[in-house]
């Protein structure tokens, strides 16, 4: 256990701290007063609130405690004791804003609270899944179908959410259940956004009878190496050799038109990529200057 704790760095404890602060801050300071719902255990615990008037701070932790057993089992040891330090950062965050109430003036509009809810939520929850931890409930299941099925955390957490969602029409009415589901969509996608690290760049495979001349040309121009990848023909048989590199989204309209001039006729294939690591990307560039090299 005390491995696993030095394996939790400091910066990791501040983001879980800040995220659960901006999470418990939603919950508190524009969920719960523009009657907004959430997900999850969450979500039950406000439920909760509505009909016997508990402290979601408290029901958080007693909520979580089976499915950490499920996590433990499933997630191992540094994930579970991020999470429940977590769990207990969101309990202290709730409670806490809970003895300092403040009135966020959003003018009664609901449209305006439920997109502030889910940057909020997202913001927080993104901080939390981007270091590797979870706060519990269903973060902790949809953790597991990420690691065991490749379905990102916004996606599974969305379609979780829609289960409590239906739930909370106990004490909410259809208006602000759709108010609320606005809420969860905007909060997956900042999710996703902050988990793929705010940045997408551009792959680009090309199948051309000069690769050679295409790749020097990029490498030259835009300092972005490639790779060849040798290749078979379907229909011919031949034996060549394709470019495949990846540049940033800015460098797209330079790359195609490189390509143009070697080659109009080569065959080329753009998609859009979501993280990369490695020199280019995740460390610094030569800086170029605005009136040339």
């Amino acid at each position: 256990m005390t491995s696993s704790l030095k394996q939790i760095k400091a910066l990791n404890l501040l983001a879980y701290t800040v995220g659960c602060a901006f999470y418990a801050l939603s919950l508190i300071y524009v969920n719960i007063p523009n009657r907004l719902a959430e997900g999850g255990v969450t979500g039950v615990t406000l439920i909760f609130r509505a009909l016997f008037s508990i402290d979601p701070a408290i029901t958080n932790i007693l909520f979580n405690l089976p499915i950490l057993v499920i996590g433990y089992l499933k997630l191992g040891k540094r994930q579970i004791i991020s999470t429940l330090y977590c769990i207990l950062m969101l309990s202290f965050w709730l409670w806490l804003f809970q003895r300092y109430p403040i009135t966020i003036n959003l003018n009664h509009d609901p449209l305006i609270s439920a997109l502030l809810a889910g940057l909020l939520i997202g913001l927080g929850l993104g901080l939390v899944f981007r270091f590797g931890a979870t706060t519990g409930g269903s973060d902790v299941i949809a953790r597991i179908i990420e690691q065991k099925f490749g379905v990102t955390m916004g996606k599974s957490l969305f379609a979780i959410d829609a289960i409590v969602l239906a739930m909370s029409l106990i004490y909410l009415d259809l208006t602000q259940m759709m108010y609320t589901l606005i809420m969860s969509f905007v909060s997956a996608n900042v999710i996703n956004f902050i988990q793929d690290g705010g940045y997408s760049a551009r792959e680009f495979l090309i199948f051309s009878k000069y690769p050679t001349e295409i790749a020097e040309r990029i490498m030259s121009e835009l300092e972005r190496g490639s790779t060849y990848i040798s290749i078979e023909g379907g229909y011919k048989k031949t034996a060549t050799k394709a470019v495949y590199v990846v540049v940033d989204p800015s460098e797209v309209r330079q790359v195609k038109e490189i390509i143009n001039e070697i080659d109009a006729k080569a065959f080329v294939s753009i998609r859009v990529v979501t993280e990369q690591v490695g020199e280019g990307f995740t460390f610094l560039r030569k800086k170029r200057s605005i009136f040339g090299r």
